[in-house]
């Protein structure tokens, strides 16, 4: 049986996760046009899919997804969520969780988005949730995502082989190896910190005044 997690809005700076509803689907939209090159390796669908994209996010066990809003605007600008959340064998509380379905219209990548996003669900997972592990995985190939993920202080730990779905173009219905990343509890103080870090040079460059909420 699935476990599913009941998250609140998580808000910070430069973003506000919010819950995924079907009210995001007309900003996802507009969102996912702006410039598709980035995404030849993630799941995204066209401007005139996303409510079924929604939909089936929303229908997904074990998947809890958040709108990536922008704070400047107020606009949803991509998605994220938490994934296959496990408990431990003995008890309801969870070990483990992933951090997956991920992307960002261009113009909120560099922008300090995804490294705030991180943050919360990183800061979410580990000091409310109280897991031993957050992991995070993406197409080997997906060198882009890879250096993000580096960037971000957070762990490479290996290639999967035939591991997930691919979501290359052209690659329907076979199999992809994976790059597998993950934080450890005891890693993260220091990557609240670096991620901390990054996004003191991200808020100024965005106008934002203040630490970013965690």
């Amino acid at each position: 049986m699935s476990v599913q997690l009941d998250v609140p809005v998580l808000a910070g700076s430069l973003v506000r996760l919010e819950p995924l509803t079907m009210e995001h689907a007309v900003d996802l939209a507009a969102a996912v046009e702006e410039d598709r090159e980035t995404y030849g390796f993630t799941l995204v669908p066209r401007g005139s899919q996303t409510r079924g994209y929604a939909a089936a996010l929303l229908a997904r066990p074990g998947l809890t997804p958040f709108a990536q809003v922008r704070v400047r605007g107020g606009k949803a600008v991509g998605c994220t969520g938490f994934l296959d959340p496990r408990p431990w064998p003995d008890r309801p509380a969870l070990r483990a969780v992933e951090i997956g379905s991920t992307w960002l219209a261009a113009s909120a990548q560099g922008s300090g988005i995804n490294a705030e996003a991180k943050l919360l669900l990183l800061g979410y997972a580990f000091e409310t949730l109280g897991v031993a592990r957050v992991d995070l995985n993406t197409d080997a190939r997906n060198h882009r995502c890879r250096r993000a993920l580096t960037r971000l202080g957070i762990s490479f730990e290996g290639v999967l082989r035939n591991w997930s779905m691919s979501w290359a173009p052209g690659e329907e219905g076979t199999v992809r190896d994976s790059a597998m990343f993950a934080v450890v509890a005891s890693e993260w103080p220091a990557v609240r910190r670096a991620l901390m870090t990054r996004l003191a040079s991200a808020g100024m460059a965005a106008g934002v005044s203040g630490p970013p909420a965690s």
